[in-house]
């Protein structure tokens, strides 16, 4: 593993007035959208709000948002220490209940008895249900579906970590191509893009495929026993965190020289991978990204071969709304940062995927990925 350039300095941490804005415009955002507040679980959307980083279980920890009020942390005692070191913690007012407690008794004064609520969606159904049980005239609703721009227009501060998590995926996919593909199996492979995504900053990985040949063939293929061949058209598709934000990026390679047929298809989503990324500039719905990878593809005759969505969001999660996807009339925003990774599938026989991430600028698009994109030779 080679590290040209010292490591940057980590980036300044989000203060607690950063968070304090964050959770006033979330409630803020849900009274506009004719709801009494929000609801967050542990998970991304509670990490974007407090910094406040829990394990889920079934003991209860909830954050209560709701305009013009102050934001409420509902946690378990044993874990309110750790609430309180939270980098959010002093914009916010937390509420410990104890075991042999109710805490849905402790939680729904916070709530409006009859008041409909967005509710993060990774939320325990188990927790859910226990609110209802306590208001049952209030309703819920995905805050995917009632709050899709949540997180989804990056600041500059979130901006800087998602471009460092892409300079390391970057280097990262640089280092892979130096290793050995011929006679070792996926799962070294994709071994060695974890160690190097960790060598390189990441402090969680996220996902290593490594779809080697047939394998190539399955977007989400899992690393798996089978040795690669000379011969075989591999996909690699990696990313994870970074100071907290995400990294994914998708790269072909060949093992040993393609036949004619690999080149042109791989030539052809590198074409289309361009044209989703030409097509970003403020204002235009997001399913326009689809459409103009898609028609490269549908023009050489691989359509149905194309078999996902174009892209996706990506912040505090390596996939998160905005979806590059047909029917998604969103229209994008300067600071949205998302995929643009077009593929093409034979079964049976292999796969080609290219993927960066790109953020929306104030007129165009900006690439966070840098590493070429040509068909790259591997041993």
């Amino acid at each position: 593993m080679s590290s040209p350039n010292p490591p940057a300095p980590p980036p300044v941490p989000f203060t607690a007035e950063v968070y304090r804005a964050r959770m006033a415009k979330a409630a803020d955002s849900a009274a506009e959208a004719g709801l009494a507040g929000v609801i967050v679980a542990p998970g991304p959307d509670l990490v974007h709000l407090t910094g406040y980083r829990p394990v889920s279980t079934e003991r209860l920890t909830l954050l209560v948002l709701r305009a013009g009020e102050e934001p409420v942390l509902v946690v378990p005692t044993l874990e309110a220490p750790d609430a309180a070191a939270a980098a959010g913690a002093p914009a916010l007012a937390l509420r410990d209940w104890t075991d042999g407690v109710d805490p849905y008794a402790v939680a729904s004064p916070l709530l409006a008895p009859q008041g409909r609520f967005g509710v993060s969606d990774n939320a325990w159904a188990l927790h859910l249900l226990g609110l209802q049980r306590a208001l049952p005239d209030t309703t819920y609703t995905a805050l995917t579906e009632a709050l899709p721009m949540l997180r989804a227009v990056k600041d500059a501060a979130e901006l800087e970590r998602l471009t460092a998590a892409g300079a390391a995926a970057d280097a990262t996919y640089e280092e892979i191509l130096k290793v050995r593909f011929s006679g070792r199996r996926e799962t070294d492979v994709a071994a060695d893009l974890a160690a190097l995504l960790k060598h390189f900053g990441h402090s969680q990985v996220d996902f290593t495929v490594v779809g080697s040949g047939p394998n190539g063939a399955n977007p989400h293929h899992e690393a798996g026993e089978r040795t690669i061949e000379r011969g075989d058209m591999v996909v690699l598709d990696f990313g994870g965190l970074k100071h907290g934000y995400g990294s994914d990026t998708s790269r072909t390679v060949h093992v040993g020289e393609p036949t004619a047929e690999e080149q042109r298809v791989h030539d052809i989503v590198r074409e289309a991978q361009q044209a989703g990324c030409a097509a970003v500039r403020p204002g235009v719905a997001c399913q326009e990204i689809d459409r103009a990878a898609r028609a490269v593809i549908t023009e050489f005759g691989y359509g149905d071969r194309f078999i996902h969505r174009t892209g996706h969001g990506i912040g505090v999660t390596t996939h998160e709304p905005p979806y590059m996807i047909e029917g998604e009339e969103q229209p994008l925003v300067p600071g949205m940062c998302f995929s643009v990774e077009p593929g093409i599938y034979l079964p049976g026989r292999f796969g080609v995927r290219i993927e960066d991430i790109v953020t929306v600028t104030e007129d165009g698009g900006r690439r966070l990925n840098a590493t070429a994109r040509e068909l790259a030779i591997v041993e």
